[in-house]
């Protein structure tokens, strides 16, 4: 039994905010009825690589998920989902605000089939506001928020993230923590309702450090202006071979450890001058310090040494970490084909209700026929769906 076995999501969400939300839910024991147009398919199906025709980052986001195909368009699949909703009793999608309204799917005609119905919807500005209707991407929403205006370094242009922040952060985390606020409040209730997720809104929400000093003291962020953001030895610093040594040791012990490593007591007494000009002058010893090894020497110089030094590693190096290894973050999932396909695992540990994983994501429609027997008792309308096309 899984942390949230008992929750039954139809998920009509695509590419990654939406799919990685109900990811994490399915791992917890949630079940997830994948909702997808037969001729429209997610994008995510056609990025490669892909094994076994499906795409590996697909059949990561999509795991643990039931699929069924239809058209949205047809009233015949529109019944279907109608039937569905009083026992899939938790809702999410990811459309431009009014198309499921558009399609009969919207919340307030859903929740007159069930009053207890928990509709989450993601967006990239909201339901409201002049840019509701506005289309927009991860950057956008990074730029909209005032994030990325303090972001890199400074005198260069904002840096590009490997890490989709917006999306996962601002979307998938937030709509989980919705979501679950709101099953908690239906448990002491029976009351539904409807979450309105705006991925700007949440990145805005992250500018909790800076954000707090402009809004309460009037003092404006900049890049390489603040202790985190490249205003102190809080930084990426390159090695003799090209690679990176990450150091965040802003705390006087890790501090004090750092300087003896590197130089002793006068790299020390460089670093604690708190004149300006001293301080990008330790920088800049620092840097000239790490520039003169290999990445290897400095991992064996802080090897054990509780410091926050750490290095910049390649995904390839970062999957075989033996702290990634020993936290099972890398775990086998069994594929359509029978075989194992190595993923990303769960981050959420529990010790009650451990996270599983049953089959990597489907093709279009994998699970229709067993749907519609489960559900569609009906065997005139269950033709109805299949020869007006519903389906696909």
């Amino acid at each position: 039994m899984g942390a949230l076995s008992g929750l039954k999501i139809l998920d009509f969400s695509t590419l990654l905010p939406g799919p990685y939300a109900t990811m994490m839910m399915a791992d917890m024991g949630a079940e997830v009825l994948r909702v997808e147009s037969p001729t429209r398919p997610d994008l995510v199906r056609d990025i490669p690589p892909k094994v076994d025709g499906i795409s590996s980052k697909h059949a990561t986001l999509n795991r643990n998920k039931r699929a069924i195909s239809l058209d949205l368009k047809n009233p015949n699949a529109i019944a279907l989902i109608e039937s569905l909703i009083h026992e899939y009793d938790i809702v999410i999608e990811q459309f431009r605000p009014g198309v499921m309204d558009r399609l009969g799917l919207g919340y307030d005609r859903l929740k007159v089939i069930n009053p207890t119905v928990i509709y989450c919807s993601i967006t990239g500005y909201g339901q409201t506001g002049p840019y509701k209707d506005r289309a927009g991407h991860d950057i956008n929403y990074l730029s909209i928020a005032g994030i990325n205006s303090y972001s890199g370094r400074k005198g260069e242009r904002t840096p590009l993230m490997g890490a989709q922040i917006a999306d996962v952060a601002g979307g998938s985390l937030h709509s989980v923590i919705g979501i679950l606020a709101a099953v908690h409040h239906r448990s002491r209730t029976g009351e539904g309702q409807y979450i309105d997720i705006s991925m700007t809104d949440a990145m805005f929400a992250l500018n909790a450090m800076y954000g707090a000093d402009y809004l309460a003291a009037g003092e404006e962020p900049s890049s390489g202006s603040g202790w985190l953001n490249g205003g102190t030895f809080y930084d990426y610093y390159q090695t003799a071979d090209n690679r990176y040594l990450s150091i965040g040791g802003i705390e006087p012990q890790f501090f004090e450890r750092i300087c003896i490593a590197l130089g002793g007591e006068e790299l020390l007494a460089l670093g604690m001058n708190k004149n300006t000009d001293k301080k990008n002058k330790f920088k800049q010893q620092l840097e000239k310090i790490i520039c003169q090894q290999p990445l290897s020497y400095w991992l064996e110089i802080f090897d054990g040494l509780d410091a926050c030094v750490e290095p910049v590693l390649t995904l390839s190096e970062a999957c075989n970490h033996e702290q990634i290894q020993a936290r099972e973050m890398v775990v086998n999932v069994p594929a359509s084909n029978g075989s194992m396909q190595k993923q990303i695992g769960s981050p959420i540990k529990m010790s009650a209700c451990d996270v599983s994983y049953q089959f990597s994501g489907k093709k279009i429609g994998a699970d229709n026929k067993s749907i519609l027997n489960e559900w569609c008792r009906d065997d005139e309308f269950k033709q109805k769906l299949i020869e007006s096309k519903a389906m696909g």
